[in-house]
């Protein structure tokens, strides 16, 4: 009895009937605040198909790119579609989306800022202020702004880029823009000394040809780059980014190279002496000076110390080219140093 007379007690309470008679409709109950994650919405037509948003989803199958069909009247635009079946609704694609405005939608992403806006990748690119022309190409060619002229130079904005590579591809000078990878890096490091070696080696190799030069005189070799490939891709096995990983190596490459005809040579033994590295030493069995290249600084001490202008001191400069066969090669230019 008490129990039922408190029950009418609390619906008779003023506050329960203010409450029924305040009651929300359907719709007001189920209206989201800004902040709510729902499912995202695909702007498709702002959709440049980067695949920045497949790349961050961490719910495998929420999210693919599909393309339309071509017709007679346009060619098919690719945009991303949601399964919403495996989409945890975490905005991760609307925050990399680097289009403006989005091309997905999932209410207040308050992580969408530029030092959040980051897009995996394994590479960036960057410019070489040294090489660059200013020809302006990239940004012209750039489809979402990422790359502009700051305090004289081209800049590329890390935070906007989407690293489709157009501004690579437009780009007139070799090297002057730069895919640079930011994973593997002893595997980079490798390769890139594999390619100085190398070349070094080669360029050494020719010491007749360097000898007998004018104080004015260039020698101009090649050495084709699909052999400097091939060992690379024992170091890391993907053929597009050993191939990058060279041509930023080679390209703006200089190697000093000291060299002399040990026929000549007095033995005087003054360039032993002075060699702050203890490179060169005399070889008692052979009677002749020699000289240890990976002790080596190519300092010049020891041409600027022979008193009989045997030791030989040059510059080697290298770029990449296409042969008659459209095949890489590695042009090398080398002249005297005085």
């Amino acid at each position: 009895m008490a129990s039922l007379m408190w029950y009418l007690y609390d619906f008779a309470r003023r506050a329960w009937i203010e409450g029924f008679t305040d009651a929300k409709s359907k719709e007001d109950i189920v209206e989201k605040p800004s902040r709510f994650r729902d499912f995202p919405e695909v702007k498709k037509e702002l959709c440049i198909a980067c695949g920045a948003c497949t790349a961050a989803c961490p719910s495998p199958n929420a999210i693919k790119l599909i393309r339309d069909t071509d017709d007679q009247d346009k060619q098919g635009i690719t945009f991303p579609v949601i399964n919403k079946s495996a989409c945890i609704r975490c905005g991760f694609c609307a925050e990399v989306c680097p289009t403006d405005p989005k091309t997905l939608l999932c209410g207040e992403n308050h992580l969408i800022l530029p030092e959040f806006n980051i897009v995996p990748t394994k590479k960036e690119f960057v410019v070489d202020d040294f090489l660059c022309i200013k020809c302006k190409k990239c940004i012209k060619e750039c489809p979402v702004d990422a790359i502009s002229v700051v305090d004289g130079n081209v800049f590329v904005d890390k935070h906007k880029c989407i690293y489709c590579g157009k501004c690579l591809d437009v780009c007139p000078v070799n090297g002057a823009m730069k895919c640079l990878y930011i994973d593997n890096l002893e595997g980079q490091k490798q390769i890139i000394s594999l390619v100085v070696k190398t070349l070094e080696e080669y360029v050494e190799s020719q010491g007749e040809q360097l000898r007998a030069l004018p104080s004015d005189g260039i020698a101009v070799f090649e050495y084709p780059l699909n052999n400097l490939l091939n060992m690379a891709l024992k170091i890391i096995p993907d053929e597009k980014i050993a191939q990058d990983i060279i041509f930023n190596a080679v390209n703006r490459l200089k190697i000093r190279i000291i060299d002399w005809d040990s026929d000549l040579c007095k033995k005087c033994q003054l360039c032993v002496n002075e060699c702050p590295t203890g490179a060169i030493s005399f070889d008692d069995e052979e009677d002749t000076i020699v000289r240890d290249s990976n002790k080596c600084l190519r300092c010049s001490i020891c041409y600027q110390t022979c008193p009989f202008g045997v030791i030989k001191y040059f510059i080697s400069k290298f770029s990449i080219n296409n042969d008659e066969n459209e095949e890489y090669i590695i042009q090398i230019s080398s002249r005297l140093l005085e």
